[in-house]
C-alpha cells in the first residue's frame, strides 16, 4: 500500500490535478490500497477542510478501483473523531490513526483514545504506532486489548522491530492484520509473518513494490530479497531528512509533482541530491 504524497504547487495550494495522476499511477502498477492523508500527505499541515477535501477527491478519483484508507489520527480525541467521520462521509474504506502525539498518554489513555473512536464511528480502523514521531509508544498488550473491539481491524506498526511484530503477532487474533510501517525492514517483516506493508518508496516505485510484496507475501524469499535489492536505497535515502522531504523532491525529479512543500518542512538539501538521484536510477525510475 502507498502513503501517498499531496501533490502541492509552489504556493503550497493542493495541486489536484497531479493527485489525480498519481491515483491512476498506482492503479495501473498494483498497487493494493492507496492511505490518503497520513504522515506522507502532510495530513498535520492541512486544515481540516484541506484534509477531508484530499480523502473526498481522492476517493472518486479512485472510483472504486482501489481502495483508499484515510489518514484521520490527531492528537485530540474529539477531533479525530471529527475526522473519521469525515473519512467515512467521503466514502473512504477505512481509517489510519496515528497514536496520539506531542502529548504522551498512557497506555489506558491510548486504549480509551482508540476505543472512543471506533464506538463513535462504524468503519474499519488501523492504529498506527510509530514513536520515533508522536514520543509515544503503543505496547503490544495495548494493541491486543484494541483488537478485541470489532471495527479495529489492524495496526501500522512502524518502530521497524521483528520482534515487536512477532509480540504483538502472539497476541491478536488472527484475522487482525499487521502491516510495516519501514521499508527497510518491511520485506522481512512479511515474510515472518505480517501482513503487508504500508509504503513511502512506493511513491516513486509502485510496480517494483507491488513485485516484491506479492514474492514476500507468498514466502518466496528468494525472489523477493532479489527484487527488493534494487530498492535498497530508496528505503534509506527516502529518510535522510523528515518524510515526506526526500520523497516530494524525488517525485519532483521525475517529473510527477510540482515542487511545493508546506512550512515548516523545507526542500531537500542539497548535499542529499545526488544519493537520492543515484538511488532513484538504481530501481529504474529515473534515467
Amino acid at each position: 500500500m502507498v502513503a501517498l504524497v499531496t501533490p502541492m504547487f509552489a504556493d503550497g495550494s493542493v495541486d489536484f490535478d497531479s493527485l489525480s495522476k498519481l491515483v491512476e499511477m498506482h492503479i495501473e502498477s498494483g498497487t493494493a490500497a492507496i492511505v490518503s492523508m497520513g504522515t506522507t500527505g502532510e495530513s498535520a499541515t492541512l486544515d481540516m477542510d484541506e484534509h477531508c477535501e484530499v480523502m473526498r477527491r481522492t476517493v472518486e478519483m479512485a472510483a472504486g478501483r482501489i481502495p483508499v484508507i484515510g489518514g484521520t489520527g490527531s492528537n485530540s480525541t474529539t477531533e479525530a473523531i471529527e475526522l473519521t467521520r469525515c473519512a467515512q462521509q467521503g466514502g473512504v474504506d477505512a481509517c489510519l490513526l496515528v497514536a496520539p502525539y506531542y502529548n504522551k498518554p498512557t497506555q489506558q489513555g491510548l486504549y480509551l483514545h482508540h476505543k472512543s473512536i471506533a464506538e463513535s464511528v462504524d468503519i474499519p480502523q488501523i492504529l498506527y504506532n510509530v514513536p520515533g514521531r508522536t514520543a509515544c509508544d503503543m505496547l503490544p498488550e495495548t494493541v491486543a486489548r484494541l483488537a478485541e473491539i470489532p471495527n479495529i481491524v489492524g495496526i501500522k506498526e512502524a518502530t521497524g522491530s521483528l520482534e515487536r511484530m512477532h509480540e504483538i503477532l502472539s497476541r491478536v487474533p488472527d484475522d487482525f492484520d499487521l502491516y510495516s510501517g519501514d521499508d527497510e525492514t518491511g520485506v522481512e517483516f512479511m515474510l515472518q509473518g505480517g501482513h503487508g506493508v504500508i509504503s513511502v518508496t512506493n511513491n516513486v516505485a509502485p510496480k517494483a513494490m507491488a513485485a516484491v510484496c506479492e514474492a514476500a507475501l507468498s514466502g518466496d524469499r528468494e525472489k523477493a530479497v532479489e527484487l527488493n535489492r534494487p530498492l535498497e536505497g530508496l528505503h534509506r535515502n527516502l529518510f535522510v531528512e523528515a518524510n515526506p522531504i526526500p520523497v516530494k523532491w524525488a517525485l519532483n525529479a521525475m517529473g510527477l509533482i510540482p515542487e511545493g512543500i508546506r512550512l515548516p518542512l523545507t526542500p531537500l538539501s542539497k548535499e542529499f541530491h545526488e544519493p537520492l538521484r543515484k538511488a532513484l536510477r538504481d530501481a529504474g525510475v529515473l534515467s
